[in-house]
């Protein structure tokens, strides 16, 4: 069983930085594409970054192009999730997910479709204060 588990969230001043890692198990992790989702209040859950591997590049939403973006260490099983000059709309629950990696194009690009991603962490709260 796949098991994704989030940690490094907590409540900042906006302009400050924070360091998500979710660490996983259960599954061949250099098998899977990692991602980040985040959820705010009362909206939609939203795709922010995905990676396929160490060597590929990151696919960051464009909410997040600039002060986000994530990293893997396939050695420790873990993806992380660098946040720099936070905002208080970026306060949500974030959520760490994997996708298998199967097909040729899932190795060519990382779209942040929820429905793509069958395994979900329960997710790290971040707050940002203005």
């Amino acid at each position: 069983e796949v098991q994704l588990v989030e940690s490094g969230g907590g409540s900042v001043q906006a302009g400050e930085s924070l360091t998500l890692s979710c660490v996983a198990s259960g599954l061949r992790f250099t098998d899977y594409a990692m991602a980040w989702f985040r959820q705010a209040p009362g909206k939609e859950r939203e795709g922010v970054s995905c990676i396929i591997s160490s060597e590929s590049g990151t696919y960051d939403a464009d909410s997040v192009k600039g002060r986000f973006t994530s990293s893997r260490d396939n050695a420790k099983n873990t993806v992380y999730l660098q946040m720099n000059s936070l905002k208080p709309e970026d306060t949500a629950i974030y959520y760490c997910a994997a996708k298998v990696l199967r097909y040729r194009r899932d190795y060519e690009r990382c779209d942040l479709t929820p429905e793509d991603f069958t395994s979900w962490g329960q997710g790290t709260h971040v707050t940002v204060s203005a």
